[in-house]
Order: structure tokens, then sequence, then C-alpha cells
């Protein structure tokens, strides 16, 4: 009884320790409404939803700074990051969806917040939308795009990201590649590296070190944000009620938030973030249908995918992990993600149900089987058979994989759907994934995945 009253009393006093020195920092916190007047907003789903937005904000940027990172040049008031982070309602799970700023995207009708004009309903890229109507106009469109209720807005800046980044001392980064951006400065060899603040920030903004430009640059940002988590989670920050006010203190003086985003929600994503390891976050970006989608005085957009995305945002509303389908560790690496392969089985044998089981098999790999498995005009196969259109030769040496030594037909004009045969010698599946993670239907990626190992 003494035991277990020493540990309550001990357990009481940290979490009072740490409301009283996060309490103050309320002060600190720029507020926003961008909740104001805002009817027929999505419902709510399970867990929290936070929309966090990077600005070009550069204000108290030094000349030095300014001049050793490449920022100079005038700000574009628009969001270079635009992020869905969503927290299970259980804390044991942070799902971030990138949301692209050259996203297609429809604002609904508000009034221009710099020149006072109303405006009815219109195409824009995403990013434009925080020029024109500020917050409350951003995450409206994000609500109206995404039918995802946003719970909570946080809007950073140069500068509270490269505080954050420094308060940490510094976010490790791993690159197998040589990294180099004129644009920004940015200038690493491959390898692992410690970045700061300053540094921090050119990698994040990159766009220029290959042909992927800003979806390159997000997985970037997914992949320093994974690192981030890693950093925070293992250095006992969360643990250490001074360390968790300087590190707050110097996230919360420089940000916007909300004005229901506080001390208590605070301490509730800091307790939550204690149990979380790499593989408690997951990270993908948008689907994407149209790479250069053109839209007449606006120039090329990104198009969603419509029906992907809205499987995406559906499993956010639910509350349900985006990497669903992850393959364990021992799960051999293929070109081709299951996820991108439908299958039709067929059964090549006199034994009942073998298609059945095969189809079910393929499909808790990951593969998109048709769940419609048939039988073969003959029934006398010795052999497991995938017959597949050359033009879809990768696809087929992926699921070829995952069933050990089955024969690879080529089927002129066959099309995208590949077919299982199933023969007599059929034993099992393989698990396979994807040897790059970024592929799969949402192509999620878990911060296990993407951390220097």
């Amino acid at each position: 009884m003494r035991t277990v009253t020493t540990l309550s009393v001990v357990v009481l006093a940290s979490a009072g320790i740490g409301h009283a020195v996060v309490t103050n920092l309320d002060a600190d916190i720029a507020r926003v409404d961008p909740f104001k007047d805002m009817k027929n907003r999505p419902e709510g789903g399970n867990g929290m939803n936070v929309l966090l937005v990077g600005t070009d904000g550069r204000d108290r940027i030094t000349p030095e700074e300014k001049t050793e990172y490449h920022l100079g040049g005038a700000p574009c008031h628009c969001t270079d990051t635009v992020m869905i982070v969503h927290i299970s309602e259980d804390r044991e799970r942070a799902s971030i969806v990138s949301l692209p700023r050259d996203s297609y995207a429809e604002t609904p009708a508000h009034t221009d917040q710099i020149t006072g004009r109303r405006h009815e309903p219109h195409p824009v890229k995403l990013n434009a939308a925080y020029a024109e109507g500020g917050p409350q106009l951003t995450v409206r469109t994000v609500e109206n795009m995404t039918h995802v209720k946003i719970d909570h807005y946080l809007e950073v800046d140069f500068t509270s990201f490269m505080k954050t980044v420094d308060v940490l001392g510094g976010v490790e980064i791993c690159t197998a590649q040589p990294m180099k951006d004129a644009y920004t400065g940015l200038d690493l060899t491959a390898g692992s590296h410690t970045l700061r603040g300053g540094q921090a920030l050119q990698y994040v903004r990159s766009r220029h070190i290959d042909s992927a430009s800003d979806l390159g640059r997000m997985q970037r940002q997914q992949r320093f944000l994974a690192a981030l988590i890693e950093k925070a989670t293992s250095s006992g920050v969360l643990l250490n009620p001074m360390r968790f006010r300087d590190v707050t203190h110097a996230v919360l003086g420089s940000v916007r938030a909300d004005k229901a985003f506080g001390t208590d929600e605070l301490l509730d994503l800091g307790r939550a973030m204690r149990n979380f390891s790499p593989s408690s976050s997951e990270f993908t970006t948008v689907p994407i249908a149209e790479m250069a989608y053109p839209v007449k005085g606006i120039g090329s957009t990104l198009k969603w995918d419509g029906a992907k995305a809205a499987r995406l945002f559906r499993a956010l509303r639910d509350d349900e992990p985006l990497a669903r389908h992850k393959a364990g560790h021992k799960a051999l690496r293929v070109d081709v993600a299951p996820q991108q392969i439908r299958v039709q089985v067929e059964n090549a044998t006199p034994k009942e149900g073998l298609g059945r089981r095969v189809d079910g098999a393929l499909a808790r790999t990951g593969f998109l089987t048709t769940r419609l498995p048939s039988n073969a005009a003959d029934r006398t196969l010795k052999r497991t058979v995938v017959a597949y259109d050359p033009r879809w030769d990768r696809s087929a040496r992926s699921l070829a994989a995952a069933l050990p030594g089955c024969e690879l037909r080529a089927v002129r004009d066959q099309g995208p759907t590949l077919k299982v045969i199933a023969g007599a010698d059929y034993r099992g599946v393989r698990r396979v994934k994807a040897a790059d993670p970024y592929q799969g239907e949402f192509g999620v990626v878990t911060g296990d995945q993407v951390v220097c190992p």
C-alpha cells in the first residue's frame, strides 16, 4: 500500500509539474480563428485531425541567415507545406498525409482578406487559398476537398521550424545519393548527417534535387518528420518537464494556432508520444491521377485520383491505419507493390476449393485479387502458371516471386489483370513487399522504413 501510494504521489506530482511548466506558454501563442462562422462542416470522426501549414514567412530571419541559407527574396504569403496530421483515438499512431501545394482545388465563396472583394467559388492551386483568405479559407478548402473535419490548426514559419530543430540538438538524416540544390544552397554528401535548424530548412525546402520536384520534396519532408519524431521520443525530451518546456517554448513562441489548442492539448500529445516509436508514425501523399492538369488562368496543377483519395480520407475519418497491408520484415522485396497488381485466380486441379484458398492467400499478402476465383477448363495442370501480358512483365515477376516454382507464361493482349492458374504443385504464397516503400495504393511508409538505420 505504501508503495502504491508513493507511486501515485510521484505520478500526480509529475503531471502537476508538467502542467505548471507549460501553462504560462499559452500567452506566447499567436492566435487565429480559422473556424469562425464556418457552417456545413464534415462530421467529426474518431481521433484528432490537425491541419499543419508551413508558410514562407521570413520576417524574423536575420540578414546573416538569409544569406547563409538562401532565404532572400519576397515571400509569397502562401503555404509551402500543407499536411493533415491524424492522431489516433488510442493515441498510439500518427498518420500524416501531405497535400501538394499545386493541387487543383476549388475555394468556397469568400471575401478576399487583402482586397475585401467578395469571391464566388473558383479554381485555384491549393497554396493560393491562404493568400486569398488566410487560415480560414485554407481550412474550408481542405475540408471541402477531403471531407475530413479539422480539429486544430497549426501554422509554422521558417523561424519556428529552425528553432524547433535547434532546441532538439539537430535531427539525423541519411541519404544514399549526394543532394545538391543551387536554389536553397543544400549540399549534402551521401551518408548520415545531423542537420541543425538552417540546414534542415534547406533540406525540407529543396525541390530542384531531381526530376520529382514537389513530390520529391514532400517525401523528404516526410522523412524529416519521421526523424524528428524519433529524436523527440528517443532523447528523453517528453519525460523531462524542463526540456519539454524548452521545446514547446521554442515551437509555440513562433507559431500560430487556433484558440482551442493550448496547454491541455500539448500535454495530451506529449503523453501520447511517450509511447511512440518510429513505426508508430505513417506518411503518405494524397494519390495523384494527373501530374500536369492544365487550368486556364492558373497553369499546370496536380489533379487528385478521386477514388483513391476518397478511400484514403475515409480511412482517416474511420481512424484506420493507412499501412494496413504492410508486410513483415522477412517479406521478399519485389519491383512492384502487391497493392498495384490485379489478379484473377483459376483452379486447374481436381481439388475443390483450391481457387478460394489461393485467392485468399494472395489477398492477405496485399494483391488486388478479384475475389471471384473460377475453375479452369483443364483440371489436370501439374505446375502453377502466372499468365501475363508482356506489357506488365515487372508486375508478373513480382507476382511470380510470391508463388515459388511457378511458370511465367506471356499472353499477348491479355491486359493489365494477371492470371494465376493454380496447379498441383501449389504449396502456398510467399510474402512480398515493394523494394520502394513509397509504392502501394496510398504510397504509405512508416517511420521505421525511412529513418536512419
